[in-house]
This record gives structure tokens, sequence and C-alpha cells, in this order.
């Protein structure tokens, strides 16, 4: 009886210890994603339809979203921002995991993909909702903005437009907004092509600039 008792102490002692380990095991599998960093970035670019892809395609980036941001009115719809009575400017979030892609690399993309002379307009939309702009969340944003704006002022003669302000409320778009260009890639190609803003990029980024 004794070494029957032994035997199932042992086993018991087994079966505990690989309950354990596999615990241990599925824990360090599903932490690398649970404990996964998420910061956010704000730019404006003129229409908000052509600024998701080029940050879709993008390996860290999470998440975007089309929007509405630096005014003065809560809560704003669309038809009230198009109309340019609301002080807002079209924009898009973009969640970012930072250990994956940098701030640095996002003003990068945002600066090829606008055209950064252009005053209250974007290609062929006109009005101060179309204006471009960085908003930062946070003095290293700030810091960062202000440094990329100054080194790309130094390749042109035409002054620079885009505004650097801190960051104000992010109001997101309706939802048949988001993820237009995948929505609706027919009406979106016709609308991009006929504005002239892929023409306009390569006229001024040149090689730079990555049709998405």
């Amino acid at each position: 009886m004794k070494k029957s008792s032994s035997v199932a102490r042992h086993l018991s002692s087994v079966s505990g210890k690989v309950i354990a380990l596999f615990f241990i095991s599925a824990t360090l599998l599903i932490s690398p994603v649970s404990q996964a960093k998420e910061a956010r970035a704000i730019f404006a670019g003129g229409c908000f339809w052509c600024m998701e892809p080029p940050f879709d395609g993008t390996e860290g980036v999470i998440s975007t979203t089309s929007g509405y941001t630096d005014g003065h009115k809560q809560n704003p719809t669309y038809r009230e921002v198009s109309a340019g009575v609301t002080g807002h400017t079209e924009a898009v979030e973009i969640i970012y995991d930072p250990e994956v892609v940098s701030y640095q690399t996002l003003l990068d993309i945002f600066w090829v993909n606008i055209d950064p002379f252009a005053v209250n307009r974007q290609f062929c939309d006109a009005g101060s909702q179309y204006r471009s702009g960085i908003y930062p969340l946070d003095n290293e944003q700030s810091r960062l903005a202000e440094i990329s704006k100054a080194e790309h002022q130094q390749n042109f003669n035409q002054k620079i437009q885009t505004e650097i302000k801190p960051a104000s409320t992010f109001y997101p778009a309706e939802d048949y907004h988001q993820d237009y260009y995948m929505k609706n890639p027919i009406r979106y190609t016709f609308y991009r092509s006929s504005c002239g803003r892929d023409h306009r990029l390569k006229e001024v980024w040149g090689d730079k600039f990555k049709k998405h």
C-alpha cells in the first residue's frame, strides 16, 4: 500500500508539472500580442480617402481612420465640414506599433503624399477643410515634425505651407468614408485620377512618391 501511495503521489506531481508547463507555454504565446504597444498620429493631407492607403500598406500600422480635426464644432458631420463652416480639416488618425514603425517613418510617408505648397487646398479640392497639417500628440512628435518640415524646406525654393499644431479632438468620419478605397475601388480610382493627385505628387516629389 505504501508503494502504491508513493506512485500515486509521484504521478500527481508529474501531472501538476505538465499542467504548469502548459499554462506557461500558453502565456508565452499570448503575451507578445497582449503587450503590443500602440501609439497615435494625426495627419491631414486633403481627401482622407487618399491618405489611408499609404499608411495601411506600412508594416507596424495597426489601423487608419478617416475623420475631422482642428475645428471648433463638436461632432461635426461630413456635410458641415465639407461646407467649410466648422474649421475642421479632413484628416487620418493612425494607430501604430512604435516598436515596429517609428513616427519619423510615418512623417516620411506623409510628406510624399501631399502637396506641401498648397494653401487651403490639396489638388482639386479647395477650401480650408482640405488644408494639410501635422497634429502632434506630445512634445516628441512635435519636435520630430518641426525638424522634418525644416529639412524638407531646405530642398525647395517654395515655402512649405503645411501647418503643425498640437492635436485637438479627432472625430471619426461616417462609416461610409472608412476604407473607401477598398469598398468603392472604381469610384476611388476615378476620383484620384481626375483630381490629378498622382501627377502632382510625382511632379513635386519625383521618385520619392510611390503610388498606392
